[in-house]
Order: C-alpha cells, then structure tokens, then sequence
C-alpha cells in the first residue's frame, strides 16, 4: 500500500519568454503541480503517464493530508488519492514496476497555475482574465514536464472520462512519445447531447449573482451556481438505481430549505448535498474552464490533423497499443462513443482491444471496481 505522497511543482516561462496557447492568448510563464509514484528506472522507460477526470487533481495515490498551496479547497475527502484501487504495489499500475505521474490540469485549482491564481501583472487573481485552454494546450505542457523529467518515451498513458480526452490528444500529437494507451469510458469528438449537459452547467455558473463574470474572489464565491452544475453533472456520473440507493440512506436536512421550496424527499436532499459538498472543494473559474475544453473536444481538430484517419495514422507509424473500455451502464460517455473511437482506430490499422465493462455503477464504476478493468490493464502493461 502506498503512504504519504508529496505534490512537486514544475515551472515553465517567464514574462520574457512568455507561454503561448493554442488559442493566441500568452501566460507570462505557469506552475504544474504533479505527483509521482514508484522509481524511474536507469533508461526512463517504465513512466506511465495518468491524467485525470473533470474535477479530479494530480493527488491520483497514497495519503496527502497537507497542501498549504491550494488553501481551502483541499478537503478531507481529496487526502486519500482519487485512483488509490488501480495505483499501488501489486494494481493494476503497479508502483513496483512502473513509475508513474499524474498532472493537476492548467487552468486548476490544486496547484497549477489557474483562474485563482495571482497573475504578476495585477498581483491579483486571473479571474476572468484567465484564457481558455485546450487539450492540446495541456497536451504541450505536459510534455514539457516530462522533458524536464528526462523522459523521452512513455511506457503508457491512462485516461478516465475527460483525462481520456486528455491522453488521446497528448498520445497523438507526440506518438512517439507513447508506447501504450488506455483510453476509459472516453470518447473521440464531444457529443451534442454533452455539449447541451455542460451548457446547462455554463448557464448555472454564469447566472449565479455572485459570479460577477468570473471576478469574484474579493466578494462571494458563486456557490449556488457551481453546486447546480455539479448537480446537474452528477446525475451522468453516477448511475440512477446507485443515486436511489444511496439517496434512501440519507436523512433530509432541515436547512434544506430554497427561497420558497422545502426539499420534500431524499433524492432531491441527495443531490444538494452533493453539490453543497463540491462548491467546498473546487473554484467555479476552474469549473468553467475545464467544461469548456472538454465541450469543444475533437480529437482530429487537437491533434492538427486533417482526418481521423491522418490522426490515427501517427498511432500505427509508431506501433502503439490501444486498450479502449466502454462501460454498460455510462450515462456520460455512451458506449457509441467508444464504438466511434475504436473504428477509427481500426480503420487506420491501429492495434486496439475493446472491453465492455458490465457494470451497475454507470460512468462512475471505473473509479469504484477495480477487478473489472485490472486483469486487461495488467496484461497491456506488462506483457
């Protein structure tokens, strides 16, 4: 079992060589905050690069109890790391033979540079000023942590949900760089029903009093427009009959309790627990930002190529192995998704397996039931 882990911090540019983004916009230089598993072996080899889900943090193993760099966000419920069943000795990805890395997104809120973050031109907070980013964006920085590791080529990358999105892009713009992907309950171009889902999520933040176009830091959070998001994401990742199940062990508060409206049952109290819970532990500019790259995701348009099969076709130039997981039950990434990601793959010749994980858990199994997804993932990395 893993112990105490410890976030390190990588520092790219400065306002003289300042960062620029695929969309135009300049940072004068960024932080990436990461944490690493397991030892890097002579030939830097055996690096398995994790990129993680939508409002997930590079805290993927082991026990951190202390980030005085995030302040208040980092809750008890983040100190135990997010994938402690797939990462450890003798896992899926395990620490005794692998040496693996997982990166807080640019644009977060647990240590990399992001909207909270004070910009040294204004010695205040980003805020609104932040850009957007993109995969791709977070793709070339990455990598640029990784040259500052001395790692030229990656055993794997493993994706989740949004960090699928995330590792497809970073595996096909630098194939060279990757031997292995593993791509979980992901998919290859954001569907116009998740477009819709995150819009609605957009509208909730947006329309928040507080939100003050994205400047509030020296006022009120808008909290009640961040907890309507997640609970309008929550639903997609967890499956109804678990939210029925869990909702009926819960006791309806007594402040639950709107402008007009008493919570009448325990689903609805469920639900506003959930997202009172999140508002405690994420920023809303964070939120904002990572919705964003993730509702205007095209695989073929992050990567600069001129087709699928373009994209793909950098995959089978450098002989990478593709393990791609669909889940049932996934009420966030349909299995179709996975279906269309796969069929490119095959289409441009690429090696790929495709497992159908039969679950009651929905989108959220992954984080949940290790045993489902081990034995294939095991088998890829070492064999």
């Amino acid at each position: 079992m893993l112990g105490p882990t410890h976030t390190r911090f990588f520092h790219k540019g400065d306002p003289s060589a300042p960062v620029r983004l695929r969309d135009g916009a300049e940072l004068p230089g960024l932080t990436l905050a990461y944490e690493t598993w397991g030892e890097l072996d002579a030939d830097c080899s055996n690096a398995i690069l994790v990129f993680h889900a939508l409002s997930g943090s590079h805290h993927a193993a082991g026990f951190n109890p202390d980030l005085p760099e995030v302040g208040e966000f980092w809750q008890p419920e983040l100190h135990e790391g997010w994938w402690n069943v797939m990462i450890g000795p003798r896992k899926a990805i395990d620490t005794r033979k692998f040496f693996v890395i997982c990166v807080n997104y640019l644009g977060g809120c647990y240590g990399s540079t992001g909207p909270s973050s004070i910009n040294p031109a204004t010695a205040k907070p980003w805020g609104a000023s932040f850009p957007a980013v993109t995969a791709a964006d977070q793709a070339e920085v990455i990598s640029n942590l990784l040259d500052h590791l001395g790692i030229e080529q990656l055993n794997a990358v493993v994706g989740p949900s949004v960090g699928g999105l995330v590792g497809l892009t970073f595996a096909t713009r630098f194939p060279q760089r990757v031997r292995n992907v593993i791509s979980i309950a992901a998919g290859y171009k954001t569907t116009v029903l998740n477009r819709l889902i995150l819009f609605e999520q957009i509208l909730a933040i947006e329309n928040d009093p507080h939100f003050n176009g994205g400047d509030y830091y020296d006022g009120e959070a808008p909290l009640y427009g961040l907890a309507l998001a997640r609970m309008i994401s929550h639903k997609t990742f967890v499956h109804l009959d678990a939210i029925e199940t869990r909702a009926r062990q819960d006791v309806i508060q007594p402040d639950d309790v709107l402008a007009w409206y008493r919570v009448r049952d325990q689903f609805q109290s469920y639900m506003l627990h959930q997202g009172k819970k999140f508002v405690r532990r994420f920023d809303a500019n964070t939120y904002l930002r990572i919705i964003d790259m993730w509702s205007r995701y095209d695989a073929t348009l992050e990567g600069d190529a001129e087709s699928p099969a373009a994209l793909f076709e950098r995959s089978r130039q450098a002989g990478q192995h593709w393990l791609v997981f669909s889940i049932d039950s996934d009420f966030c990434f349909y299995p179709e998704e996975q279906s269309e990601l796969v069929k490119h793959l095959e289409d441009a010749k690429v090696e790929v397996i495709h497992i159908t994980v039969h679950s009651d858990k929905g989108h959220d199994s992954f984080l949940l039931e290790p045993k489902l997804y081990t034995p294939h993932i095991s088998w890829l990395l070492n064999r």
